[in-house]
């Protein structure tokens, strides 16, 4: 495989989609070893046909706000990858979303939805749509003209959306009662569904308590434990939630969170009626957390930073791509951090993650550590299939097991002859042989 002829005609074909590129570029470097092994992929060009989706819809969503004047976004669906199952990626509702940041979701989704075992393949959409500040009938009505057009393309067997940021349990309401409307159907087509009608229980917390069970095994491998750790995460909604539970649960203390206006430092942790107050804070549809300190006297609240400065022994990235920077990273080696894992997706710059590498930091990448969110909504794609659910025990029995196999996987093909683990490449190549093996399976289609 020659990496730069094919990235360099990506970057042809594509200018401008950094996420995108980036996201190619980052899965390619570690594979190239495992590609080479196998002529029989280069022969049938899997690599041309991995990093280019199956299709791509774009269409406009138009809604009238609440003063009656009619507004106009723009809506997409990537459907990269369906040769280990229907597509499966979230939705996400944000004014930063562009088609380069689907396409790195949708692309970074095919080898996570591999990872997790499940009959998954790879999707992932959304639109630029800021639900904050609205109101939820212009929720309603955005979601209800998004589905109009989406519904044609989703189905239980062909793609199953979910949400994402932006996208919670009220959106998925909303997109699912338009979508049962316009297919007569009751059927498992989106997950992250209410429980009373289809959901799965802890798939809120499932992305938080999947990563965190990841960082555990990652202790483990060290003979060590989240008992007694100072824990930094960033963000604040479902997915700093579920790992400030699931740490405190393990023994573990989280001492930050972080929203666009910067960064909350507890010393005392993110524990118990704290835990409860994210979520309320995250309903007040703002996207700011200074009001924790407010609410919380031994909070200090650091404007216009990010919570990477703090001293810690575990750092997990929770909000967004790119978080995490060269400098940030630097800081995080000096103050003496012994893990880093991404529960974002690809929340590190390959700066950072270069770093953390050179210093044989363990370093857990975003599409095995957070692979616990879409791992538990192939679980309800299973209890829809069967019109069964399991207890909040048994799916959390299941997801830590999903978990324990991504992270053996990530062992089996990231171990270096100096012991060290490289998470980045373990995880890629894992995820890569079984989508490449489908594919080479079902012919040039």
């Amino acid at each position: 495989m020659k990496l730069e002829n094919i990235m360099n005609s990506l970057e042809q074909k594509h200018p401008g989609e950094a996420e995108y590129l980036q996201a190619v570029r980052e899965v390619l470097e570690t594979i190239e070893e495992v590609v080479n092994e196998n002529p029989q992929f280069e022969t049938a060009g899997i690599i041309e046909r991995i990093v280019e989706p199956d299709r791509i819809l774009t269409f406009k969503v138009p809604w009238i706000d609440d003063q009656g004047k009619v507004q106009v976004n723009l809506g997409y669906r990537v459907q990269f990858n369906n040769a280990l199952g229907p597509y499966k990626g979230g939705l996400r509702f944000h004014p930063s979303v562009n088609l380069s940041i689907l396409k790195f979701l949708g692309f970074e989704q095919i080898f996570k939805n591999s990872l997790t075992t499940l009959p998954m393949g790879g999707g992932k959409g959304g639109s630029d749509f800021n639900p904050k500040g609205k109101s939820d009938n212009e929720i309603m009505r955005f979601c209800q003209a998004f589905m109009l057009e989406l519904w044609k393309l989703i189905g239980p067997e062909t793609d199953v959306p979910a949400g994402d940021i932006g996208v919670g349990g009220k959106e998925i309401g909303y997109l699912y009662g338009m979508y049962k409307k316009l297919a007569r159907e009751n059927t498992g087509v989106l997950t992250g569904k209410g429980i009373e009608w289809g959901g799965s229980l802890i798939r809120p917390e499932a992305t938080g308590f999947g990563g965190t069970y990841f960082t555990d095994e990652m202790l483990q491998m060290k003979e060590d434990s989240f008992e007694g750790k100072t824990v930094a995460i960033s963000g604040f909604g479902n997915v700093a939630w579920g790992v400030a539970l699931k740490v405190s649960e393990l023994g573990g203390k989280v001492v930050t969170i972080s929203g666009p206006d910067g960064y909350i430092y507890d010393e005392a942790g993110v524990t118990g009626e704290k835990i409860d107050y994210l979520l309320e804070l995250r309903a007040t549809n703002q996207d700011i957390v200074e009001p924790y300190a407010q609410e919380f006297p031994g909070a200090v609240f650091v404007p216009g930073k990010r919570p990477w400065e703090v001293k810690c022994d575990i750092a997990m990235p929770c909000a967004t791509q790119n978080e995490l920077n060269g400098e940030d990273a630097q800081k995080l080696i000096d103050n003496g951090v012994q893990v880093v894992s991404e529960v974002s997706n690809m929340g590190c710059t390959p700066e950072a993650v270069i770093l953390f590498h050179k210093n044989k930091i363990p370093f857990g990448p975003g599409k095995a550590v957070n692979a616990g969110g879409v791992a538990v909504s192939g679980l309800e794609m299973s209890q829809n299939a069967m019109k069964f659910s399991w207890s909040k025990e048994e799916v959390d029995e299941k997801l830590k097991v999903i978990m324990n196999l991504i992270h053996e996987a990530c062992i089996q093909h990231g171990t270096e002859e100096d012991g060290y683990i490289n998470y980045v490449k373990g995880a890629n190549i894992a995820g890569f042989l079984k989508v490449a093996n489908a594919m080479m399976d079902q012919g040039v289609i």
